[in-house]
């Protein structure tokens, strides 16, 4: 969710395979933040798609945020990889993210940078560190273009026998306040799941976050909204 990102989920089950799951979360934010979070969205539906080839990798995801009354808004990640080298996991990585809400549209960005991916011989644990040039594009009025950096780490763990998943991403980037100057960007959703089944999942995700969240109502810029999930892998 919100991924972010990306946030998104590290190549799931291993690097040489094909994965796609579709997640519903139920967020608590608004209820935890009533003041500052008051328009937070109740319900996000999460698709995501990773699969590999011979020249690297496509990965994807597309949250789509619910009210009671209102669809609220759509945001995609799309990224793909070009391996580099046979001997070392390192690999091109070319990256867009944008969307629309009700408002307008989120302010879109394109990344370009390098990736360090590996995993155990099992694949039960999996990782990548990417580290891009990111530029913002001018998306709608009161918004401007500007150049940034983004870093990013992703990891996956299963354990107890594939029973339980651990998995989620961190990022780090250059963000702009309304006056200008820059500031440091901080987004993090760890997730853990109990696997029921193969293809069903249950379990939370928590969205933590520093000078991400627009807030008008007072200065607070760091936010924890957990969630309750389910997941359906396919």
């Amino acid at each position: 969710m919100k991924k972010l990102i990306l946030s998104a989920m590290l190549l799931l089950m291993g690097m040489a395979m094909q994965a796609q799951n579709v997640q519903l979360h139920y967020d608590f934010g608004r209820f935890i933040y009533p003041d500052e979070e008051a328009g937070r969205q109740k319900v996000t539906m999460t698709l995501e798609q990773f699969k590999a080839d011979k020249w690297g990798s496509w990965f994807y995801f597309v949250d789509i945020d619910f009210s009671r009354k209102f669809t609220e808004g759509a945001y995609t990640e799309i990224s793909r990889e070009f391996n580099l080298s046979k001997k070392l996991p390192i690999a091109a990585h070319v990256e867009y993210n944008g969307g629309l809400n009700r408002f307008g549209s989120f302010q879109q960005a394109a990344l370009l940078g390098a990736a360090w991916n590996g995993h155990s011989a099992d694949f039960s644990k999996t990782y990548s560190v990417q580290l891009m040039y990111k530029r913002y594009f001018k998306s709608y009025e009161y918004t401007r273009g500007f150049h940034s950096f983004q870093l990013t780490g992703v990891w996956g763990l299963n354990f107890a026998n594939g029973k339980g998943t651990f998995s989620g991403f961190i990022d780090f980037w250059r963000g702009e306040k309304v006056n200008g100057h820059g500031q440091l960007v901080m987004l993090t959703e760890p997730q853990l799941w109990y696997n029921v089944t193969p293809h069903l999942s249950v379990g939370s995700e928590i969205e933590m976050s520093s000078n991400f969240i627009y807030n008008t109502f007072n200065d607070k810029s760091f936010f924890i909204n957990p969630t309750l999930a389910v997941k359906w892998n396919f």
